[in-house]
């Protein structure tokens, strides 16, 4: 068995606006950096093997706070964990974007089919190249969102800075275990 933690990164200013961050490169804010370690502090009841993360700075600082407590060193970014693109709609507070494009399609943006491929993608080959290993990927919440979906429920709920979710491959396909803490587990899995 395989097991994974998907961890949503922690906080930045433009959370704390409420503006759509996507691909833009922002940086944990000292909230973030605290659920980052309050998340290190969940993961430490159990060994991890790997930690991985998308290249984006929030994702990668949080995994950092994360191995340093757990005592291991990130190995690797995937830019498949990256978060959507949200096109000319990235920066935009909540308000501005319902403004703009009311309908939530925004100029520009990478379809909602293309991130769960690539994050489907990118979790089976972990759980390929990692196979009976636990892994901690730090990611971004639509691409949590999106996978969770694709795997378990057709829509996810939202995913909070810092929440873990995991997950457990059997050579065959994903279930999924807990959606932002909370055991999933009883419930039909779509799998893949």
């Amino acid at each position: 068995m395989t097991y994974l933690a998907l961890v949503r990164h922690g906080e930045t200013e433009w959370n704390a606006e409420r503006r759509l961050q996507g691909s833009s490169d922002i940086p944990l804010n000292d909230t973030g950096r605290s659920q980052a370690l309050a998340a290190a502090r969940r993961l430490g009841t159990r060994t991890w093997d790997v930690l991985v993360s998308s290249p984006l700075s929030r994702a990668g600082e949080t995994a950092d706070i994360i191995g340093a407590h757990l005592g291991i060193d990130r190995s690797a970014t995937y830019p498949e964990l990256s978060e959507r693109h949200f096109g000319e709609a990235e920066g935009a507070t909540d308000y501005e974007v319902y403004d703009r494009w009311p309908y939530g399609v925004y100029p520009g943006m990478e379809e909602h089919a293309s991130v769960t491929e690539r994050g489907l993608r990118i979790l089976d080959e972990l759980a390929v190249r990692h196979r009976g290993s636990s892994i901690v990927a730090v990611t971004h919440g639509g691409l949590i969102r999106s996978v969770v979906g694709a795997l378990h429920i057709h829509r996810a709920p939202r995913i909070p800075n810092a929440a873990i979710s995991t997950l457990r491959h059997d050579g065959h396909g994903w279930t999924v275990l807990t959606i932002n803490g909370f055991d999933v587990s009883d419930r039909a899995t779509l799998g893949r």
